[in-house]
């Protein structure tokens, strides 16, 4: 499905390259004598069309692809799409130069040894913008097909299979951080990821007002309990918004995976899909984790026969 001449940043990568092959042309003028060799003559239209298309689609390819894996090396982009290092170094230089990507320094939890850091190739917010809303449109047909055809069970599975590639990624980067760093870490992974995600200790719950009703008094309580003493992890730019607002299984998918890559209970107070500035999760505090978990454990015990 996704061929050169169906790639959504395609128009966006058009005219530079159109450009590109019209500076071609003209560079193989004749020069001052009025004379051209048969080596220097330009090649004919419709060959010129042909190989800017060509290129205009593997170029659209190298976006889609640093769009799709995150900032990613020359190397990992290349060898994904088959291209040779001249190849690829030629599209990313152009992508460059248009301002669709930018470069990073690879962050490292681990000593690299000697030598200089990964280059990494990011997309940029106009490179993101060229893509986004026929991204969007597409992802969200493509959603509607499936809950109508294999019902919401299929959408919830696909939501939870387009995060494990992530959850994969990000599980390698938090595998040797100590639980106390794992959130710091998680959002400097989603901020390289083009989240603009930050790490904080969760604020203090407000206090309960003084004409409440006892019940929701007590209500209160239990809830500002269950969230004192943990973090919060927010992300101030969610790349598929639109589409997670019409489907909520992906905002869901992901919270899940960050319980899983966090060790700990987390619930997610806000998402911009739902109109919130921010998405905002709450992370539960350690000490509380482990009294959760042994209260669970003795729950499970005696509905299991055993002495409470």
């Amino acid at each position: 499905m996704r061929t050169a001449d169906t790639e959504p940043g395609r128009v966006s990568l058009a005219a530079a390259d159109d450009a590109a092959a019209g500076r071609s042309v003209r560079a193989g003028s004749p020069g001052s004598s009025g004379l051209m060799s048969p080596a220097a003559a330009p090649r004919p239209r419709s060959e010129l069309s042909a190989q800017a298309r060509a290129e205009r689609g593997t170029r659209a390819r190298v976006a889609r692809l640093i769009l799709e894996l995150g900032p990613s090396t020359a190397s990992v982009i290349g060898g994904r799409l088959g291209l040779t290092p001249a190849a690829i170094r030629r599209h990313l230089d152009n992508l460059l130069a248009e301002g669709l990507i930018e470069t990073r320094s690879a962050r490292t939890y681990a000593s690299r040894g000697r030598g200089r850091p990964a280059r990494l190739f990011a997309i940029t917010d106009a490179g993101r913008s060229a893509f986004e809303h026929t991204y969007d449109d597409l992802a969200s047909s493509a959603l509607r097909f499936l809950a109508a055809e294999a019902g919401p069970a299929a959408v919830e599975k696909f939501a939870r299979h387009q995060v494990s590639e992530l959850e994969r990624r990000y599980g390698a980067v938090l595998a040797g951080v100590a639980p106390g760093e794992r959130v710091r870490a998680l959002a400097d992974a989603l901020s390289a990821d083009g989240y603009a995600a930050s790490a904080s200790a969760a604020p203090a719950p407000a206090p309960a007002p003084a004409d409440a009703a006892a019940g929701a008094t007590a209500m209160a309580g239990e809830a500002a309990a269950a969230l004192a003493g943990g973090e919060q992890l927010c992300q101030h730019h969610c790349p598929v918004a639109h589409v997670a607002e019409e489907f909520p299984q992906l905002c869901e998918a992901e919270t899940e995976a960050f319980s899983r890559l966090l060790g700990r209970p987390v619930q997610r107070l806000a998402t911009i899909a739902h109109g919130d500035g921010i998405c905002t999760t709450h992370v539960t505090g350690h000490s509380l984790a482990d009294r959760q978990g042994t209260s669970a454990q003795a729950g499970a015990e005696c509905r299991g026969g055993q002495p409470c």
